[in-house]
């Protein structure tokens, strides 16, 4: 496997409501993935049951619900949501992107062969 990603050679994934990824590299324990979103655009509130996960801002803002707790984030800041806590984000600016950290990896984000 190529340790590289170059993310302007990289496609976007187009996952609906104005919400995109870009899968960057992974191994059976770790996966990263760059997610985009539109101004508005949703990511709702779920929780993961083997999957603990760590999102780093990489553009924009975004209001992210940990819980029954909600706060905005910025470019930079970061929030941990450990398996089977309740998490989600709502786009507040254009082309807002998150950086999102799996651990293990998703294979549910893997194409089918």
């Amino acid at each position: 496997m190529n340790p590289f990603f170059e993310f302007q050679a990289a496609a976007w994934e187009d996952l609906g409501g104005g919400v995109r990824r870009k899968m960057v590299k992974y191994t059976d324990e770790l996966m990263a993935v760059y997610v985009q979103f539109d101004k508005g655009a949703v990511g709702p509130v779920h929780s993961h049951e083997i999957h603990d996960q760590i999102s780093c801002v990489a553009a924009g803002s975004f209001e992210i619900q940990i819980d029954n707790e909600k706060r905005v984030l910025k470019v930079g800041d970061a929030y941990l949501a450990t398996r089977h806590t309740p998490h989600g984000a709502v786009a507040l600016e254009r082309d807002s992107m998150l950086i999102d950290v799996f651990a293990p990896k998703r294979a549910d984000f893997l194409p089918v062969d």
